[in-house]
């Protein structure tokens, strides 16, 4: 089978390429408003219905454009196919393309961090990171946050990218699908909670209350902050502080992982299980 628009590039240099080129670098200084999407599953899931981007442009080995025809071809408006040998994509990519598969996507105009909340009465829970700069935890994150049915995550200034390569690959996609968007700083997402109603739960192992025990609310906001320093004293301050009840001696768990624990009881209450 051949896609018959797909169009055979040769020379590294040609400007086609140009922005997959040197994408370790240039991953780590932002591409304005492009991303990289790495792998069959995540630009399955980016060319689906229930992406929230669409595709700039895909570059295919050879060998990988049989597998995507069908999909690229059912697009309404597909995007321009490169195809091009796993040497010229590693001389472009500047590492080797095992895969084969990458494509450009576009981030579009990010929405208000507002609209992405249910209105109030209805139930809701919203996943805050707070001065999150792991790849793997944002990633791992939100892949958790559209495991357990969250309804949007909202990120502080100082979050990493969820659009970072890496971070998209460690959702298993996630990122392409769960509803997010950005806030100016800590505080403005403690304002966003107190506007639309949501109770502000600091996940902290100094917290006196056990969430397994707690009365939790139907509407939420749960902050988590970076392993080690967790989140601000100040920011604190200003939510109902609650922990993960762990064996004696030992009081850390993985942000992500405490996440998942999170979203798990909160979402059992909406489903009243």
């Amino acid at each position: 089978m051949r896609f018959e628009n797909a169009i055979s590039i040769e020379d590294p240099a040609d400007p086609r390429l140009a922005p997959y080129a040197s994408i370790r670098e240039r991953d780590l200084v932002g591409r304005q408003g492009r991303f990289i999407v790495e792998g069959e599953v995540t630009l399955r899931l980016m060319l689906s219905p229930a992406s929230r981007f669409r595709a700039g442009s895909i570059l295919l080995a050879p060998e990988r454009l049989p597998g995507f025809t069908d999909l690229i071809a059912a697009l309404p408006e597909p995007p321009p196919v490169y195809c091009a040998s796993k040497a010229v994509m590693g001389a472009v990519a500047g590492f080797p393309m095992h895969r084969g598969v990458l494509a450009l996507g576009l981030s579009g105009e990010p929405p208000a961090p507002g609209s992405l909340i249910p209105p109030a009465p209805a139930p809701a829970v919203v996943l805050g990171l707070v001065g999150l700069t792991n790849h793997d935890n944002v990633g791992g994150l939100f892949r958790n946050a559209a495991a357990f049915g969250a309804d949007a995550v909202l990120l502080d200034d100082a979050t990493c990218d969820p659009l970072y390569r890496k971070a998209i690959r460690v959702s298993a996609g996630a990122a392409l699908t769960m509803p997010f968007a950005r806030t100016a700083s800590p505080q403005a997402l403690l304002g966003l909670a107190a506007r639309h109603d949501l109770v502000r739960l600091a996940m902290t192992p100094g917290a006196e209350g056990d969430i397994a025990d707690a009365a939790l609310p139907s509407r939420s906001l749960v902050l988590l902050g970076s392993e080690g320093p967790g989140l601000p004293p100040q920011l604190m301050a200003e939510c109902k502080k609650i922990r993960i009840g762990m064996a004696a001696g030992f009081d850390s768990l993985n942000v992500a992982t405490a996440g998942a624990i999170a979203l798990h009881h909160l979402l059992r209450r909406r489903r009243g299980v």
